[in-house]
């Protein structure tokens, strides 16, 4: 269990409290600051797991496996959590785990047969585009323009989400093929 693992154990581990704070205290008071807190840390664990496996060749079958897994763990809660204090409309949460079970479908058939799907430039900007709409939406800011904002980076991030889709069956439209 090399440091990246442990980093994405961890962030599994944080969506427990993650959740309690936001679904408990509603989103609101302290616990929508503690919320936030452990959304951030959990996704700069995605972001320092990856850096820190690469650097030095860290990277394992259990990452490859768990660290995709721990992202989408981490984004999908955040979302339903939103729904559920109705920050979030349910529509958007249903696109974006739609495509995250596609993406994940798409890269088991290709893996069985042996490509490797790596991630888009597409894919990257999307989860960006994605925590940044969770942070805003965690805050809840009652300030006109940054309500804007929230919106504005809502629908970024869903167009961001259908694009990274069609971007990841576009190029590889060879593992559709494969599949007779």
């Amino acid at each position: 269990m090399n440091l990246p693992n442990k980093l994405t154990v961890l962030r599994m581990i944080l969506i427990v409290p993650f959740v309690i704070f936001m679904l408990v205290g509603r989103g609101e008071g302290w616990m929508r600051w503690a919320a936030l807190l452990t959304f951030i840390i959990a996704s700069l664990t995605d972001m320092l797991d990856g850096k820190i496996a690469r650097k030095y060749n860290l990277i394992t079958d259990f990452g490859k496996f768990m660290d995709p897994l721990a992202d989408k763990l981490l984004v999908c809660s955040a979302l339903i959590c939103l729904v559920e204090l109705g920050r979030l409309p349910a529509w958007i949460c249903i696109v974006i785990i739609a495509r995250e079970f596609a993406i994940s479908g798409f890269r088991l058939v290709a893996s069985d047969n042996g490509i490797v799907i790596a991630a888009s430039y597409w894919g990257k900007t999307k989860t960006v585009s994605q925590m940044a709409m969770v942070i805003l939406m965690i805050l809840n800011l009652e300030i006109p323009a940054v309500q804007m904002l929230t919106t504005i980076i809502m629908y970024v991030a869903c167009a961001l989400t259908i694009i990274s889709l069609v971007d990841y069956i576009v190029k590889n439209k060879q593992v559709l093929a494969s599949q007779k």
